[in-house]
Formats: structure tokens, sequence, C-alpha cells
């Protein structure tokens, strides 16, 4: 009995770590003459922290709200960006909102 707890615990454990990993996002520096300004993006995504513990695509908002502004654009990437947030609390709930915005550029073929 004493075993089996222990790897109950180990597992939880081991389910709580792998919801704190988060995705970086994708920002780099880049010479104006690597690119061609589309134009200013915006977007936005949401992720839920329920009981406060359990992520509900709470880790990966940033990405994919970059994603979002960059795809709207037909671009490759953001310069310029600029990240807000906003917070909402429900009974059993907590909800985070991300905004990124920044102009949406177009990469050149650069040998």
């Amino acid at each position: 009995m004493k075993y089996l707890r222990k790897v109950v615990a180990v597992a939880l454990f081991g389910l709580v770590l792998a919801g704190c990993t988060g995705t970086s996002m994708k920002t780099q520096q880049y010479d104006s003459s690597q690119y061609t300004v589309l134009g200013h993006s915006e977007a936005s995504a949401t992720g839920l922290l329920l009981f406060g513990v359990i992520p509900i695509r709470q880790n990966s908002r940033f990405v994919r709200a970059q994603d979002e502004a960059i795809k709207a654009k037909g671009g490759d990437a953001m310069i310029n960006t600029q990240v807000q947030e906003n917070w909402f609390w429900a009974w059993v709930l907590t909800g985070y909102t991300t905004k990124i915005s920044g102009d949406v550029v177009k990469l050149k073929n650069v040998q």
C-alpha cells in the first residue's frame, strides 16, 4: 500500500510539473533589408486556470496570439511587438487573455 501511495504521489507531481511548461514566443532581430512590412496586426488568445492549478490552453496563449496576428496579414514574422494581458475570475477558474500587436513582415530570401 505504501508503494502505491508513492507511485501516485510521484505521478501527480509529474503531472503538475508537466502542466507548468510553456511555449516560447519566436522573436528575432531583423535588419530592415531582410523584410518588407505588410502592416499592423493584432490578435488575442485566452487560457484558463481551473481550480487555480489545472491549465487549459494557458501556456500556449502567447504563441497562439502571435501566430494568429502574423497569419492575418499573410506574413512570416512580427516586429515592434507589444504584449498586453488581462485576466478575469469566475468561481472555479481564472482566465488570462493575451493580446499581441505589432508590424507583420514578409521575409526576403537573403543569400
